[in-house]
């Protein structure tokens, strides 16, 4: 008889010692308050208490209206045809992706995928620009296909030399390094597109005056995220001089990176940058063939 009325007792203690109530603190804080009086924050406060969850296709930004979504075999690519160049490039890179198993075939041509706002080789012959891989090829060198199609000149826009073959290209080198340190990366490429910017070529492209990266290490024990925003020119100032916060990058794009992430990561992991969390690895930069 005994143990039927004890038993529910240890229930009742068990339900209310875990019963929880949100409080807010004076400094606006949201808190669960427990039973027995211990309490912890309602909200993610740090990144340090972010855990990863499975997300197919992470790396993409919110869809935007004005630009054509092309899923290619090792990125997804946004295309504005007004513009006549991409919005965005977006992958994710593990660190076997890195080891080169193909060489460079500089076959720079047509985007089949591409609906309208197309243009050509001829676009670029003269006007002092290089085409400038948004998704490097040195990103895409573990297959033939990845390779093949990182040459697809809706993949390109139009870079100052000094700019593709000097500071861009530390950058590409460095975010590869980090998918080897971290295993794997998520990476969004693109443009700062606005009115009245020079245009090259009889099809009008666009002369992006800035591009961006933002990069997001998913993977434990930091979580993380960073961006950068560069001045197409050449710059002898080091990477973490371009270092801005993911939120900062979306400000000035007008575009929604990982908004798939749980809201409570998405606002900790754009909102805050630690330089020191990232290896900085001295990169050799290399003068290179255009377009790499």
């Amino acid at each position: 008889m005994n143990k039927f009325i004890i038993l529910p007792f240890f229930l009742l203690l068990f339900v209310f010692s875990f019963a929880q109530q949100e409080a807010t603190t004076t400094d606006g804080k949201k808190i669960l308050i427990y039973q027995n009086g211990t309490w912890k924050p309602a909200q993610i406060e740090t990144v340090s208490e972010i855990h990863a969850v499975s997300i197919e296709h992470l790396e993409l930004p919110m869809p935007n209206p004005l630009g054509q979504i092309i899923m290619h075999t090792g990125y997804t690519l946004s295309y504005n045809s007004a513009f006549r160049i991409t919005n965005w490039v977006a992958y994710e890179l593990t660190a076997e992706e890195t080891v080169r198993v193909v060489k460079r075939n500089d076959k720079f041509i047509p985007d089949p995928l591409l609906s309208s706002g197309a243009v050509s080789n001829a676009d670029y012959k003269g006007s002092g620009y290089d085409r400038g891989h948004l998704a490097p090829s040195a990103d895409m060198c573990y297959s033939y296909q990845t390779m093949a199609e990182s040459f697809y000149l809706s993949n390109m826009a139009p870079q100052n030399q000094g700019f593709n073959r000097g500071i861009w290209s530390k950058l590409e080198a460095q975010v590869r390094q980090w998918a080897v340190d971290e295993r794997a990366v998520y990476v969004v490429t693109g443009t700062v597109l606005t009115t009245g910017l020079t245009t090259i070529g009889n099809n009008r492209i666009t002369v992006p005056a800035y591009f961006y990266k933002v990069i997001l290490d998913y993977t434990a024990p930091e979580i993380k995220g960073i961006g950068f925003i560069m001045p197409n020119q050449g710059s002898q100032e080091p990477l973490q001089h371009y270092a801005v916060t993911i939120d900062s990058v979306e400000r000035v794009t007008g575009t929604d990176f990982f908004y798939q992430l749980p809201d409570e990561q998405e606002k900790i992991i754009e909102s805050t940058i630690d330089l020191s969390k990232w290896s900085w690895t001295a990169t050799k930069t290399q003068s290179k063939k255009e377009g790499s």
